[in-house]
C-alpha cells in the first residue's frame, strides 16, 4: 500500500488562493510578496499566513466566493489523481490554503482523495474577520503525514510527498520519496527528484511502480 500526499496552491493547482482573494481587494501585490518571502523560507510560515490573511479583513462573501471560482487544478492534475484511485493509492491533499478552494476546484473536475486537510477562513457572516484558523497553521505537514500513514496501515518509507514551498519541507523529509514539483530553490535539497509538469509526475510515480505504466 501507498499514500501519496500533494502540496495544493503551486501544486495540484497553478494559483495561490491567498493572491486571488487579494485580487478581490486590491493587496495581490502585498500577498505575493509575502508568499515569495514564505516559499524562500525566509519567514515563518505561520506568521506569514496570519499577515496575508489580515489584509482580508472586511472583503464580502461575495467577492471571496468569486475568488475561490477561480481557483483551478494544474493541467493533467485530475488525470493524475483519478489514476491513483484507480490504482488502490491513498490519495491526501496537505495545504495551508483554504478548504473552499480545495473542495471546489476537486468538485470541478469531479476528482477525490481519500483526505484533505487546508485551513479555513474565518467570517462574520457577511464578511472576512481578517482571521484564520486550521490545523495546518502551526501544525507541520510531516506530523500530519505520519498520523494519516498510521491511520491507514501505510509505513512513513511506502509514502511519498509532492509539494514545491518552504512549508513543504518537513513533508517532504519525512516522506519515504519526495518529488518537488518545479520546487523553489531552497525546497530541491529536501527533494529526491524534480518534476516540471503532471506529465513529469505521472512518469516519475509510474517509475516507482506507483501507477501501472500506459
Amino acid at each position: 500500500m501507498t499514500l501519496v500526499a500533494f502540496d495544493f496552491d503551486g501544486t495540484l493547482s497553478d494559483s495561490e488562493m491567498t493572491i486571488l482573494l487579494g485580487e478581490q481587494c486590491g493587496v495581490a501585490d502585498r500577498m505575493a510578496a509575502i508568499t515569495d518571502r514564505t516559499m524562500a523560507g525566509e519567514i515563518g510560515y505561520a506568521e506569514s499566513l496570519r499577515e496575508r490573511v489580515s489584509l482580508l479583513e472586511g472583503l464580502a462573501l461575495d467577492r471571496v466566493e468569486a475568488a475561490f471560482v477561480n481557483v483551478r487544478l494544474q493541467p493533467g492534475a485530475a488525470e493524475v489523481l483519478s489514476a491513483l484511485v484507480e490504482a488502490g493509492v491513498t490519495t491526501a491533499v496537505l495545504t495551508g490554503g483554504f478548504e473552499r478552494g480545495v473542495e471546489g476546484a476537486l468538485a470541478d473536475t469531479g476528482v477525490t482523495t481519500d483526505y484533505t486537510y487546508a485551513n479555513r477562513l474565518l467570517d462574520d457572516g457577511e464578511a472576512l474577520t481578517g482571521d484564520v484558523a486550521g490545523p495546518l497553521i502551526e501544525g507541520t505537514k510531516d506530523d500530519v503525514l505520519r498520523a494519516l500513514a498510521d491511520d491507514s496501515g501505510i509505513s512513513i518509507e511506502n509514502t511519498i510527498a509532492v509539494g514545491d514551498g518552504a512549508n513543504d519541507r518537513p513533508m517532504l523529509a519525512a516522506a519515504g520519496v519526495a518529488i518537488g514539483y518545479d520546487p523553489k530553490p531552497a525546497v530541491e535539497p529536501a527533494c529526491d527528484v524534480t518534476v516540471a509538469s503532471m506529465a513529469d509526475l505521472r512518469a516519475t510515480l509510474e517509475g516507482e511502480g506507483v501507477l501501472p505504466e500506459r
